[in-house]
Protein backbone atom coordinates (compact mmCIF):
# COMPACT_ATOMS: atom_id res chain seq x y z
CA UNK A 1 0.00 0.00 0.00
CA UNK A 2 1.71 3.35 -0.69
CA UNK A 3 2.36 6.09 1.11
CA UNK A 4 -0.49 8.82 1.08
CA UNK A 5 0.10 12.59 2.30
CA UNK A 6 3.73 12.99 2.30
CA UNK A 7 3.16 17.10 1.80
CA UNK A 8 6.40 18.65 2.22
CA UNK A 9 8.64 15.31 1.95
CA UNK A 10 7.51 14.53 -1.42
CA UNK A 11 9.54 15.00 -4.50
CA UNK A 12 8.49 15.52 -8.28
CA UNK A 13 11.20 12.88 -8.66
CA UNK A 14 8.81 10.18 -7.44
CA UNK A 15 7.20 10.43 -10.97
CA UNK A 16 10.34 8.45 -11.84
CA UNK A 17 9.00 5.38 -9.75
CA UNK A 18 5.49 5.69 -12.47
CA UNK A 19 8.33 6.18 -15.33
CA UNK A 20 10.56 3.50 -14.61
CA UNK A 21 7.57 0.87 -14.36
CA UNK A 22 6.42 1.80 -17.71
CA UNK A 23 9.97 1.87 -18.88
CA UNK A 24 9.71 -1.91 -18.07
CA UNK A 25 6.79 -2.40 -19.25
CA UNK A 26 7.92 -1.94 -22.71
CA UNK A 27 11.23 -3.80 -22.35
CA UNK A 28 9.15 -6.48 -21.98
CA UNK A 29 6.82 -6.13 -25.09
CA UNK A 30 10.29 -5.75 -26.81
CA UNK A 31 10.77 -9.67 -27.10
CA UNK A 32 7.37 -10.47 -29.10
CA UNK A 33 8.16 -7.10 -30.66
CA UNK A 34 11.13 -8.87 -32.13
CA UNK A 35 11.19 -12.18 -32.07
CA UNK A 36 7.15 -13.12 -33.56
CA UNK A 37 6.38 -12.18 -37.08
CA UNK A 38 4.20 -9.38 -37.91
CA UNK A 39 5.29 -8.46 -41.34
CA UNK A 40 1.67 -6.88 -42.49
CA UNK A 41 1.78 -4.49 -39.39
CA UNK A 42 4.58 -2.25 -37.86
CA UNK A 43 4.08 -3.70 -34.32
CA UNK A 44 2.89 -7.18 -33.22
CA UNK A 45 -0.58 -7.08 -32.16
CA UNK A 46 -3.12 -9.44 -30.65
CA UNK A 47 -4.03 -11.27 -33.88
CA UNK A 48 -0.25 -12.39 -34.34
CA UNK A 49 -0.09 -13.79 -30.18
CA UNK A 50 -2.78 -15.33 -29.65
CA UNK A 51 -2.23 -18.38 -31.80
CA UNK A 52 0.99 -18.32 -30.82
CA UNK A 53 -0.84 -18.59 -27.18
CA UNK A 54 -3.23 -21.24 -28.02
CA UNK A 55 -1.85 -23.45 -30.35
CA UNK A 56 2.12 -23.09 -30.56
CA UNK A 57 4.54 -25.55 -28.66
CA UNK A 58 5.20 -25.43 -24.91
CA UNK A 59 8.08 -23.32 -24.55
CA UNK A 60 6.54 -20.57 -26.75
CA UNK A 61 3.93 -20.24 -24.60
CA UNK A 62 5.74 -19.98 -21.33
CA UNK A 63 7.94 -17.59 -22.59
CA UNK A 64 5.47 -15.24 -24.19
CA UNK A 65 3.06 -15.66 -21.71
CA UNK A 66 5.67 -15.11 -19.22
CA UNK A 67 6.82 -11.54 -21.12
CA UNK A 68 2.80 -10.46 -21.67
CA UNK A 69 2.26 -11.29 -17.77
CA UNK A 70 4.98 -9.06 -16.74
CA UNK A 71 3.88 -6.14 -19.60
CA UNK A 72 0.91 -6.36 -17.97
CA UNK A 73 1.61 -6.43 -14.62
CA UNK A 74 4.22 -3.35 -15.26
CA UNK A 75 1.68 -0.90 -17.11
CA UNK A 76 -1.14 -1.47 -14.27
CA UNK A 77 2.04 -0.54 -11.77
CA UNK A 78 2.84 2.19 -14.01
CA UNK A 79 -0.70 4.11 -13.64
CA UNK A 80 -1.15 2.90 -9.88
CA UNK A 81 2.01 4.67 -9.22
CA UNK A 82 0.76 7.60 -12.53
CA UNK A 83 -2.49 8.36 -10.13
CA UNK A 84 -0.52 7.95 -6.50
CA UNK A 85 1.73 11.11 -8.03
CA UNK A 86 -0.85 13.09 -9.26
CA UNK A 87 -2.74 13.06 -6.03
CA UNK A 88 0.72 13.50 -4.29
CA UNK A 89 1.53 16.47 -6.48
CA UNK A 90 -1.51 18.18 -6.24
CA UNK A 91 -0.89 18.20 -2.16
CA UNK A 92 2.61 19.39 -2.68
CA UNK A 93 1.61 22.31 -4.61
CA UNK A 94 0.28 23.97 -1.43
CA UNK A 95 3.23 23.42 0.49
CA UNK A 96 6.48 25.98 1.23
CA UNK A 97 8.35 23.05 -0.12
CA UNK A 98 6.83 23.54 -3.59
CA UNK A 99 6.86 27.50 -3.84
CA UNK A 100 11.08 27.16 -2.77
CA UNK A 101 11.21 24.32 -5.33
CA UNK A 102 10.34 26.76 -7.99
CA UNK A 103 12.96 29.20 -6.87
CA UNK A 104 15.64 26.90 -7.24
CA UNK A 105 17.26 24.61 -10.30
CA UNK A 106 15.38 22.03 -9.03
CA UNK A 107 12.41 23.79 -10.77
CA UNK A 108 13.77 21.64 -13.34
CA UNK A 109 12.41 18.37 -11.79
CA UNK A 110 8.73 19.25 -13.26
CA UNK A 111 9.79 18.10 -16.62
CA UNK A 112 9.03 14.58 -14.76
CA UNK A 113 5.67 15.48 -15.24
CA UNK A 114 5.08 15.60 -19.19
CA UNK A 115 8.24 12.66 -19.21
CA UNK A 116 6.06 9.96 -17.41
CA UNK A 117 2.75 11.33 -19.31
CA UNK A 118 4.48 10.71 -22.40
CA UNK A 119 5.68 7.28 -21.23
CA UNK A 120 1.66 6.96 -20.27
CA UNK A 121 0.75 7.13 -24.13
CA UNK A 122 3.98 4.56 -25.00
CA UNK A 123 2.07 2.01 -22.63
CA UNK A 124 -1.78 2.52 -23.65
CA UNK A 125 -0.90 1.74 -27.29
CA UNK A 126 1.00 -1.31 -26.44
CA UNK A 127 -1.53 -2.38 -24.07
CA UNK A 128 -3.71 -1.93 -26.96
CA UNK A 129 -1.93 -3.62 -29.42
CA UNK A 130 -1.32 -7.04 -27.82
CA UNK A 131 -4.54 -7.42 -25.15
CA UNK A 132 -7.42 -5.89 -27.34
CA UNK A 133 -8.81 -7.91 -30.67
CA UNK A 134 -9.23 -6.17 -33.44
CA UNK A 135 -7.97 -3.07 -32.47
CA UNK A 136 -5.35 -2.38 -35.28
CA UNK A 137 -8.01 -2.41 -38.03
CA UNK A 138 -9.05 1.39 -36.47
CA UNK A 139 -5.79 2.48 -35.68
CA UNK A 140 -5.97 5.28 -38.56
CA UNK A 141 -8.33 6.76 -36.19
CA UNK A 142 -6.16 6.53 -32.86
CA UNK A 143 -2.94 7.75 -34.96
CA UNK A 144 -4.52 11.36 -34.80
CA UNK A 145 -5.74 10.81 -31.03
CA UNK A 146 -1.79 9.70 -29.81
CA UNK A 147 -0.77 13.37 -32.25
CA UNK A 148 -2.76 15.28 -29.58
CA UNK A 149 -2.03 13.75 -26.66
CA UNK A 150 1.45 14.08 -27.14
CA UNK A 151 0.87 17.51 -28.30
CA UNK A 152 -1.74 18.29 -25.21
CA UNK A 153 2.10 16.89 -23.42
CA UNK A 154 4.21 18.70 -25.57
CA UNK A 155 2.33 22.34 -24.90
CA UNK A 156 3.17 21.10 -20.87
CA UNK A 157 6.43 20.63 -21.37
CA UNK A 158 6.83 23.77 -23.00
CA UNK A 159 5.22 25.87 -20.78
CA UNK A 160 6.99 24.33 -17.39
CA UNK A 161 10.10 24.67 -19.67
CA UNK A 162 9.22 28.52 -20.62
CA UNK A 163 8.65 29.55 -16.85
CA UNK A 164 11.64 28.03 -15.95
CA UNK A 165 13.84 29.70 -18.28
CA UNK A 166 12.05 33.03 -18.02
CA UNK A 167 13.08 33.34 -14.63
CA UNK A 168 16.72 32.21 -15.03
CA UNK A 169 16.94 34.59 -17.72
CA UNK A 170 15.07 37.54 -16.02
CA UNK A 171 16.54 36.56 -11.84
CA UNK A 172 20.02 35.65 -13.30
CA UNK A 173 19.14 33.39 -10.00
CA UNK A 174 20.63 29.81 -11.52
CA UNK A 175 22.62 28.11 -8.90
CA UNK A 176 26.46 27.04 -10.98
CA UNK A 177 27.73 25.35 -7.33
CA UNK A 178 24.85 22.79 -7.07
CA UNK A 179 24.51 22.46 -10.86
CA UNK A 180 27.01 20.05 -10.59
CA UNK A 181 25.32 16.65 -11.86
CA UNK A 182 23.32 16.22 -15.27
CA UNK A 183 20.03 16.70 -13.45
CA UNK A 184 19.43 19.18 -15.31
CA UNK A 185 19.47 16.96 -18.58
CA UNK A 186 15.68 15.81 -17.18
CA UNK A 187 14.37 18.32 -19.74
CA UNK A 188 16.30 16.73 -22.70
CA UNK A 189 14.71 13.63 -21.72
CA UNK A 190 11.08 14.51 -21.40
CA UNK A 191 11.59 16.50 -25.09
CA UNK A 192 12.94 13.43 -27.05
CA UNK A 193 10.17 11.31 -25.27
CA UNK A 194 7.72 13.58 -26.21
CA UNK A 195 9.27 13.18 -29.74
CA UNK A 196 9.69 9.80 -30.33
CA UNK A 197 6.30 9.41 -29.46
CA UNK A 198 5.27 12.10 -32.16
CA UNK A 199 7.59 9.89 -34.72
CA UNK A 200 5.25 6.41 -34.43
CA UNK A 201 2.19 7.84 -36.42
CA UNK A 202 5.19 9.45 -38.74
CA UNK A 203 6.41 6.03 -39.15
CA UNK A 204 3.48 3.65 -39.15
CA UNK A 205 0.36 6.03 -40.63
CA UNK A 206 -0.65 4.76 -44.17
CA UNK A 207 -1.45 8.63 -44.65
CA UNK A 208 0.68 10.87 -46.13
CA UNK A 209 -0.99 13.92 -43.98
CA UNK A 210 -0.62 12.33 -40.76
CA UNK A 211 3.41 10.86 -41.96
CA UNK A 212 4.35 14.61 -42.45
CA UNK A 213 2.77 15.99 -39.17
CA UNK A 214 3.75 13.17 -37.00
CA UNK A 215 7.22 13.60 -38.52
CA UNK A 216 6.81 17.62 -38.46
CA UNK A 217 6.31 17.54 -34.25
CA UNK A 218 8.81 15.04 -33.61
CA UNK A 219 11.57 16.52 -35.52
CA UNK A 220 10.14 20.02 -33.49
CA UNK A 221 10.59 18.20 -30.44
CA UNK A 222 13.87 16.75 -31.32
CA UNK A 223 15.70 20.01 -32.71
CA UNK A 224 14.74 21.44 -29.36
CA UNK A 225 16.58 18.71 -27.16
CA UNK A 226 19.53 19.09 -29.20
CA UNK A 227 19.61 22.71 -28.62
CA UNK A 228 19.45 22.31 -24.72
CA UNK A 229 21.69 18.79 -24.80
CA UNK A 230 24.41 21.50 -25.99
CA UNK A 231 23.79 24.04 -23.39
CA UNK A 232 23.23 21.76 -20.20
CA UNK A 233 26.55 19.28 -20.93
CA UNK A 234 28.37 22.44 -21.11
CA UNK A 235 27.03 24.18 -17.53
CA UNK A 236 26.72 21.19 -15.91
CA UNK A 237 30.25 19.30 -16.90
CA UNK A 238 31.77 23.01 -16.06
CA UNK A 239 30.00 22.54 -12.47
CA UNK A 240 31.31 19.09 -12.31
CA UNK A 241 34.76 19.53 -13.26
CA UNK A 242 35.23 22.81 -10.87
CA UNK A 243 32.89 21.33 -7.74
CA UNK A 244 33.03 18.07 -8.19
CA UNK A 245 30.13 15.43 -8.72
CA UNK A 246 27.46 15.96 -6.19
CA UNK A 247 26.91 12.51 -4.46
CA UNK A 248 23.52 12.39 -4.24
CA UNK A 249 23.11 12.90 -7.85
CA UNK A 250 25.92 11.18 -9.68
CA UNK A 251 23.21 8.74 -11.12
CA UNK A 252 22.68 11.87 -13.62
CA UNK A 253 26.02 10.97 -15.10
CA UNK A 254 23.73 7.78 -16.75
CA UNK A 255 20.80 10.42 -18.31
CA UNK A 256 22.41 10.41 -21.49
CA UNK A 257 21.46 6.50 -22.18
CA UNK A 258 17.79 6.78 -21.90
CA UNK A 259 18.24 10.05 -24.18
CA UNK A 260 20.51 8.77 -26.22
CA UNK A 261 17.91 5.57 -27.00
CA UNK A 262 14.82 7.83 -27.27
CA UNK A 263 16.72 9.80 -30.09
CA UNK A 264 18.29 6.81 -31.31
CA UNK A 265 14.50 5.00 -31.66
CA UNK A 266 13.06 9.00 -33.24
CA UNK A 267 15.82 9.01 -36.05
CA UNK A 268 14.77 5.07 -36.68
CA UNK A 269 11.56 6.04 -36.83
CA UNK A 270 11.65 9.23 -38.67
CA UNK A 271 13.72 7.12 -41.60
CA UNK A 272 10.70 4.68 -41.88
CA UNK A 273 8.27 7.59 -42.19
CA UNK A 274 10.48 9.08 -45.23
CA UNK A 275 10.38 5.22 -46.62
CA UNK A 276 6.76 4.70 -45.55
CA UNK A 277 5.03 8.09 -46.59
CA UNK A 278 7.84 9.34 -48.91
CA UNK A 279 9.18 6.83 -50.81
CA UNK A 280 12.85 7.46 -49.81
CA UNK A 281 15.17 4.65 -50.22
CA UNK A 282 15.38 2.64 -47.15
CA UNK A 283 19.80 2.32 -46.08
CA UNK A 284 19.70 -0.90 -44.16
CA UNK A 285 23.30 -0.33 -43.44
CA UNK A 286 22.40 3.55 -42.80
CA UNK A 287 20.68 1.36 -40.05
CA UNK A 288 23.52 -0.38 -38.87
CA UNK A 289 25.77 2.64 -38.56
CA UNK A 290 23.25 4.75 -36.51
CA UNK A 291 22.80 1.84 -34.14
CA UNK A 292 26.42 1.39 -33.44
CA UNK A 293 27.22 4.86 -33.25
CA UNK A 294 24.68 4.98 -30.49
CA UNK A 295 24.94 1.89 -28.85
CA UNK A 296 28.68 2.71 -28.80
CA UNK A 297 27.98 6.22 -26.77
CA UNK A 298 25.34 4.41 -24.96
CA UNK A 299 28.81 2.20 -23.87
CA UNK A 300 31.45 4.87 -22.96
CA UNK A 301 28.64 6.61 -20.75
CA UNK A 302 27.86 3.56 -18.92
CA UNK A 303 30.96 2.89 -18.01
CA UNK A 304 32.07 5.88 -17.13
CA UNK A 305 29.23 6.67 -15.01
CA UNK A 306 29.80 3.54 -12.71
CA UNK A 307 33.35 3.87 -12.18
CA UNK A 308 32.17 7.33 -10.43
CA UNK A 309 28.80 6.11 -8.96
CA UNK A 310 31.56 3.14 -7.56
CA UNK A 311 33.86 5.66 -6.68
CA UNK A 312 32.00 8.26 -4.84
CA UNK A 313 30.08 4.91 -3.28
CA UNK A 314 26.38 6.08 -4.57
CA UNK A 315 25.70 1.88 -5.09
CA UNK A 316 26.91 1.76 -1.24
CA UNK A 317 24.56 4.30 -0.07
CA UNK A 318 21.85 4.80 -2.45
CA UNK A 319 20.89 2.00 -4.43
CA UNK A 320 21.67 -1.01 -1.57
CA UNK A 321 21.85 1.01 1.74
CA UNK A 322 20.19 2.91 4.12
CA UNK A 323 20.25 6.67 2.32
CA UNK A 324 16.55 7.06 0.65
CA UNK A 325 16.35 9.69 -2.08
CA UNK A 326 13.42 10.31 -4.98
CA UNK A 327 16.24 10.70 -7.49
CA UNK A 328 17.18 7.22 -6.91
CA UNK A 329 14.75 6.17 -9.61
CA UNK A 330 16.88 7.33 -11.79
CA UNK A 331 18.77 4.19 -11.97
CA UNK A 332 15.59 2.22 -13.98
CA UNK A 333 16.13 4.70 -17.04
CA UNK A 334 19.80 3.47 -18.11
CA UNK A 335 18.74 -0.10 -17.53
CA UNK A 336 15.89 -0.06 -19.92
CA UNK A 337 17.11 1.99 -22.22
CA UNK A 338 20.19 -0.10 -22.60
CA UNK A 339 18.14 -2.98 -22.88
CA UNK A 340 15.76 -1.58 -25.38
CA UNK A 341 18.26 0.01 -27.50
CA UNK A 342 20.71 -3.13 -27.13
CA UNK A 343 17.50 -4.88 -29.07
CA UNK A 344 17.49 -2.20 -31.48
CA UNK A 345 20.40 -2.78 -32.62
CA UNK A 346 20.50 -6.60 -32.93
CA UNK A 347 18.02 -6.36 -35.19
CA UNK A 348 18.10 -3.38 -37.39
CA UNK A 349 21.60 -3.20 -37.70
CA UNK A 350 22.53 -7.03 -37.74
CA UNK A 351 19.50 -9.11 -38.16
CA UNK A 352 18.45 -6.69 -41.24
CA UNK A 353 21.86 -6.59 -42.99
CA UNK A 354 22.48 -9.98 -42.59
CA UNK A 355 25.19 -10.09 -40.13
CA UNK A 356 22.77 -12.79 -37.71
CA UNK A 357 19.92 -14.74 -38.03
CA UNK A 358 17.15 -14.19 -36.33
CA UNK A 359 16.49 -16.64 -33.40
CA UNK A 360 19.60 -18.07 -33.93
CA UNK A 361 22.19 -19.17 -31.01
CA UNK A 362 23.98 -16.40 -32.30
CA UNK A 363 20.78 -13.79 -31.90
CA UNK A 364 20.16 -15.51 -28.32
CA UNK A 365 23.54 -14.93 -27.61
CA UNK A 366 23.47 -11.36 -28.34
CA UNK A 367 20.30 -11.08 -26.17
CA UNK A 368 21.71 -13.00 -23.32
CA UNK A 369 23.70 -9.89 -21.70
CA UNK A 370 20.43 -7.73 -22.32
CA UNK A 371 18.12 -10.28 -20.53
CA UNK A 372 20.64 -10.42 -17.44
CA UNK A 373 20.54 -6.53 -17.35
CA UNK A 374 16.83 -6.20 -17.57
CA UNK A 375 16.31 -8.62 -14.50
CA UNK A 376 19.44 -6.80 -12.59
CA UNK A 377 16.90 -3.67 -13.53
CA UNK A 378 14.13 -4.93 -12.38
CA UNK A 379 15.70 -6.52 -9.26
CA UNK A 380 16.89 -2.65 -7.90
CA UNK A 381 13.23 -1.06 -9.07
CA UNK A 382 11.54 -2.86 -6.40
CA UNK A 383 13.93 -2.85 -3.82
CA UNK A 384 14.26 0.87 -4.67
CA UNK A 385 9.83 1.31 -5.15
CA UNK A 386 10.21 -0.63 -1.63
CA UNK A 387 11.00 2.41 0.10
CA UNK A 388 8.41 4.12 -0.78
CA UNK A 389 5.37 1.88 0.39
CA UNK A 390 4.32 0.53 3.88
CA UNK A 391 4.54 -3.26 2.81
CA UNK A 392 6.28 -5.61 5.52
CA UNK A 393 8.85 -4.34 7.07
CA UNK A 394 9.66 -1.58 4.65
CA UNK A 395 10.67 1.57 5.60
CA UNK A 396 8.96 5.08 4.44
CA UNK A 397 11.59 6.99 2.65
CA UNK A 398 12.02 10.69 3.24
CA UNK A 399 13.58 12.32 0.61
CA UNK A 400 16.27 14.13 1.14
CA UNK A 401 16.81 17.82 0.49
Amino acid sequence: MLIKQLGSKYSPLYFLAALGAGGLAVSFFMYPQFMIPHADTPMVTFEHLYPLLTGGDIGTVIALSAALVAVALLSLLHFRLLFWNISEYRRFRKTEAFTALKRSNMEVSLMVIPLTLAMSVNVSFILGAVFVPGLWDFVEYLFPLALLAFSLIGFHALKTLGEYFTRLLTNGDFDFVSNNNLSQMLAIFALVMIAVGMAAPGAMSHYKEINAIGMFLSLFFLSLAFLLTIVKLVLGFQSILKHGIAEKSAVSLWIMIPILTLGGITMIRLTMGLHHGFEETLSKPGLFVITSIILSLQIVVGLIGYKVMKKVGYFRDYSQGAKADAGSFSLICPGVAFVVFGMFFIVFGLVKNGLVELLSPAFFMLLLPLALIQLQTVRVYFRLLCRVTACGSCKIAAVES
